[in-house]
């Protein structure tokens, strides 16, 4: 008998998956895009995504936890289902891998100044193979011991705790938010992107609503971890200056200074490597199954290695930390229709299904 995935553990993937580097970039997105009081749009936003992961629901119940793959197999014709593969695994596949250049380039300019990036992300890219060579299962193991690691990290917002200027929260809501307040959202919205890989654990998880519960948790708790962020960020900074900075919550944690540790917002950025490791495990593990759909007879280590390659070459084109930010707007649109596209789509085919099978039945009444 196959193992099943705890709802536990599934919960901590989700998470890990939703949450990474953005985290040090949101309160300065917020301001932007939305304006004063920025950070009111991450219950909007989390909103959104529990909506997402209803819907993620309702396929789940329909589909009776056969896996997404099974369904559109079932009802369409191939001529439709290899595009629809290849354009799912090049999303998925790009999508990790730019996450984690983002944070090697991030990382390497805080760190290494003088090591090439891709040289870092050469090691990122090859513990990430390890680690999906090992299977879903032990990845939401890891996921779940990197979560233990990274948590208590929250707990340096206390330290801010006495700074806290409430003038700064001013009355105004959504004052000066970006022109193009569409794009903006949608980018914004891409920093809670991760749940949607959940509709393909169907067939790894044990039958019931536990399943679907955990993965509402894991987005509360990511909704939880950015609004408390993002506040504190809002109290202790002017809103220009927010507009201005970077990545207001390195500069933040700069600040902090303990006796036994220098550099406290290095330390506590070099931890984020865990959370990116699993996004891009997460997602390169979506395209490998994927793939493993059309060609089945494939060593599934093999189509990982290549697909990692693959990404790996293609990563070397955007060379500046704008590039791939830029590149990653378009992946996170993509990705935000493709969360949504797609158990629409699936909740259309069971429908149908439904329907042709209840009326097969009264015909035959």
């Amino acid at each position: 008998m196959k193992e099943k995935l705890h709802p536990f553990h599934i919960c901590l993937l989700v998470y890990m998956n939703q949450s990474g580097v953005v985290l040090f970039a949101l309160p300065r997105l917020l301001a932007q895009e939305t304006g004063y009081n920025g950070w009111v749009t991450i219950l909007i936003y989390s909103a959104m995504a529990t909506f997402n992961i209803w819907l993620i629901s309702v396929v789940y119940r329909l589909s009776k936890g056969k896996s997404i793959f099974v369904i559109i197999e079932q009802a369409l014709p191939k001529v439709f289902i290899i595009p629809l593969y290849t354009f799912l695994v090049s999303l998925w596949t790009l999508t990790g891998c730019l996450i984690a250049k983002q944070y090697v380039i991030i990382f390497q300019t805080f760190v290494f100044p003088t090591t090439h990036p891709m040289f870092i992300k050469f090691l990122v890219d090859f513990l990430a193979f390890l680690l999906i060579s090992k299977g879903i299962y032990n990845i939401a193991k890891a996921a779940t011991s990197f979560f233990w690691i990274l948590i208590w990290l929250l707990l340096l917002l206390l330290y801010f705790i006495k700074d806290f200027e409430w003038v700064n929260m001013t009355p105004f809501f959504f004052h000066e938010h970006s022109p193009n307040v569409l794009v903006g959202g949608l980018t914004v919205y891409s920093a809670f992107l991760g749940y949607e890989l959940a509709i393909l654990l169907f067939p790894y998880v044990e039958k019931g609503k536990r399943f679907i519960k955990s993965v509402y948790l894991a987005n509360v708790m990511v909704t939880l971890s950015y609004l408390a962020v993002c506040v504190v960020c809002f109290g202790l900074y002017s809103f220009n200056q927010l507009k201005r900075l970077s990545y207001p919550v390195i500069d933040l944690l700069a600040q902090i200074s303990f006796p036994f540790v220098e550099r406290i917002e290095t330390f506590t950025f070099s931890m984020f490597i865990f959370t990116n490791l699993i996004s891009i495990t997460f997602y390169i593990w979506a395209a490998k199954e994927a793939v493993l759909r059309v060609v089945p007879k494939i060593n599934g280590n093999w189509i990982t290695a290549v697909l990692i390659s693959a990404a790996y070459a293609v990563s070397w084109i955007p060379d500046v930390l704008s590039k791939v930010e830029a590149w990653l707007t378009f992946l996170g649109i993509t990705e935000i229709a493709i969360a949504f596209g797609l158990p629409l789509l699936l909740i259309v085919i069971l429908l149908l299904r439904k329907g042709e099978k209840e009326s097969c039945i009264t015909d035959y009444d």
